[in-house]
């Protein structure tokens, strides 16, 4: 592949390529190699139109760690502020001769749309409520880590499903490696594309978590809604907030993650986060493991 726009038409076979070499990368990030020098030589541009802590810092660590040059874009302070298009800005950057630009954007399918346009390879860092396909990687490679395989693992995605790009990736994602996906949350908080997505969807979230060997919980995105939606933080908490009572119904060893930032009290509550079962830190770690592997191979340079 040239891109990485989605994980909707990415083959089993693709994902654990990406998958084992993440393995791989971050066996060097623990032994203290943080400087592999493999993107030597090459540029790495991340172009975000939306705030972001972890993907954003992600990204640029990993474009550093394997060496390559690199450099932010933000919105704010771009042209696009003076009112220059997405197709004119990403022109811009690639006649700059970059090899890779990471787009995060408010519109869905703007990577799809500069890939179009420009010569290096895009990667899709979330656009809009479509997709975000390296967060999906990380939480398959976390869920692979612990539980050894990801083929007939029941996990069960909780709460705003409507507006998460990161449950529609992980969606496609887990259902090629022949995992289990179910839904639970509010019904206004359920996607209109239910149906077409071909997994269930549960508005008691305790028949959703019974039995689930991983159980994901979502941020309430209330900068993408519209008002009443649902009562209130704390009545969304009182019926769809995993806490520790509705972590005892999963499986006796299942995990509890979050792509975050975390709503404490909210989606998960606090005692779950920092308890035995959370593998949220890791996720960060294996974040910048997936980045370096996908630019890696998006590079040519697989191993």
């Amino acid at each position: 592949m040239k891109h990485l726009l989605g994980l909707k038409n990415v083959s089993a076979t693709e994902i654990q390529e990406i998958l084992d070499e993440a393995f791989r990368m971050k066996r060097e990030v623990l032994e203290g190699s943080k400087k592999d020098n493999c993107l030597s030589g090459k540029s790495v541009i991340t172009l975000f139109f939306e705030n972001s802590t972890r993907t954003r810092l992600s990204f640029e660590l990993a474009s550093k760690y394997l060496g390559a040059t690199a450099a932010n874009i933000a919105a704010s302070g771009s042209s696009v502020a003076k009112g220059e298009t997405l197709i004119d800005t990403a022109k811009t950057i690639d006649q700059m001769a970059a090899d890779a630009i990471i787009i995060r954007h408010s519109s869905s399918g703007a990577p799809h749309l500069i890939a179009e346009y420009t010569n290096a390879s895009i990667i899709n860092a979330g656009d809009g409520m479509n997709e975000h396909p390296t967060q999906a990687l990380l939480d398959m490679m976390t869920m692979q880590e612990k539980k050894g395989s990801l083929k007939g693992l029941r996990v069960a995605i909780v709460g705003d499903v409507k507006h998460s790009r990161v449950a529609r990736s992980n969606i496609y994602g887990l259902k090629a490696m022949g995992a289990d996906v179910v839904l639970a949350g509010p019904s206004t908080l359920m996607p209109a594309e239910l149906e077409r997505l071909g997994v269930p969807a549960y508005y008691d979230v305790e028949k959703a978590i019974q039995g689930a060997d991983v159980v994901m919980g979502l941020r309430i995105q209330l900068e993408r809604q519209k008002k009443g939606l649902f009562p209130s933080v704390r009545e969304y908490h009182k019926y769809f907030g995993v806490n520790e009572a509705r972590m005892q119904l999963a499986a006796p060893d299942a995990i509890l993650m979050h792509p975050g930032p975390v709503n404490r009290g909210v989606e998960l509550s606090a005692d779950i986060i920092d308890g035995d079962r959370s593998v949220i830190g890791e996720q960060v770690t294996n974040g910048v493991c997936v980045r370096m592997a996908v630019l890696n191979l998006l590079a040519g340079n697989k191993k």
